[in-house]
């Protein structure tokens, strides 16, 4: 007896990850591979400036935890990739510190809000950087790659770390604006031990 169909609510990527599939993880290599690349800059100063106040403002929401207002800056269907090699490498065949969907994106976001998320009780108090935001063209006219520094000082219970890198953002346009599809973060220190990192990064 064949399989009953899936229905509209069990393929929303709220529910299901069904679009995490080889072909998603072959698209995401690729996209986040050779794109750094100076012929593809945008020198634009007002195009890096829209970007960069996108940029910020992802910083600012989870700065404010405010986390609905944060996912709804990614589209639907999207990846949100921590890498645990400085190269990034394959998440298929390497460890990630996180390598979230979008049904594992709301989930932690669910958690945090549960009050029951002991490495979050009390919340963190962060504040974060961004700069050296840069503009990529990509392989369509509607999408672009950023990428940008960071620093992130968070300070939870008795102590303050510190933690940096550069991140990697594909954006889409989307009616007026843009969504996130992916971000990659690359933390400089992602192959050492890092304490737990419960805050969204």
């Amino acid at each position: 007896m064949a399989a009953p169909a899936a229905t509209a609510k069990d393929s929303h990527p709220s529910r299901s990850s069904h679009y995490v599939n080889d072909a998603l993880y072959r698209q995401l290599i690729a996209d986040f591979t050779g794109w750094q690349d100076d012929a593809r800059a945008v020198c634009d100063p007002v195009v890096r400036d829209q970007f960069r106040r996108l940029l910020e403002r992802e910083a600012r929401l989870l700065d404010q935890l405010r986390y609905e207002d944060w996912l709804a800056m990614y589209a639907a269907e999207c990846i949100y990739w921590v890498p645990s090699t400085p190269n990034a490498g394959d998440p298929r065949r390497e460890i990630s510190v996180m390598f979230d969907d979008r049904r594992r994106l709301e989930d932690r976001v669910y958690r945090l809000r549960t009050g029951f998320a002991w490495s979050q009780a009390p919340a963190s108090r962060t504040v974060r950087l961004v700069s050296n935001v840069e503009v990529f063209a990509a392989d369509r006219d509607d999408v672009r790659m950023l990428r940008s520094n960071f620093l992130i000082s968070e300070f939870w219970g008795d102590e303050t770390r510190i933690l940096t890198g550069w991140a990697g953002h594909r954006v889409l346009r989307e009616g007026d604006g843009w969504t996130i599809k992916a971000k990659q973060v690359n933390l400089i220190d992602c192959d050492q031990s890092i304490r737990n990192p419960s805050i969204i990064l």
